[in-house]
């Protein structure tokens, strides 16, 4: 099974960076995985941060453009998300969640979160 382990968070003062990591096993070969960060903080819904396809394509959220990056270890299989200039606004849980396009006789789709990390920037 896929599982994923989310690391990094800890406190910080606005200007400052995190890199947070989501350490991926159980991949299938027969699938191609798109990894995606997410955020919730506290009374607001859960937002899209930015996502790495299974090809390296990348996409982020406006409100993190240019100051967040994602990248992806292949080897390690970790996906990582350096954050710089790092914002109170930027303060919640961050979750990495795979998204996955599997042919095997058939295809089909699968998700997975994994557990958060907080973020906290004071």
């Amino acid at each position: 099974h896929v599982q994923l382990v989310g690391s990094g968070g800890g406190s910080v003062q606005a200007g400052g960076s995190l890199r947070l990591s989501c350490t991926t096993s159980g991949y299938h070969s027969y699938c191609r995985y798109d990894v995606n960060w997410y955020r919730k903080a506290l009374e607001k819904e859960r937002e899209f941060v930015s996502s790495v396809t299974s090809d390296g394509t990348t996409t982020y959220a406006d409100s993190v453009k240019g100051r967040f990056t994602v990248s992806q270890d292949s080897a390690k299989k970790v996906v990582y998300l350096q954050m710089n200039n790092l914002k109170p606004e930027d303060t919640a849980m961050y979750y990495c969640k795979t998204d996955a396009n599997c042919e095997y006789g058939g295809s089909w789709t699968d998700a997975v979160w994994g557990q958060g990390t907080q973020v906290t920037v004071s």
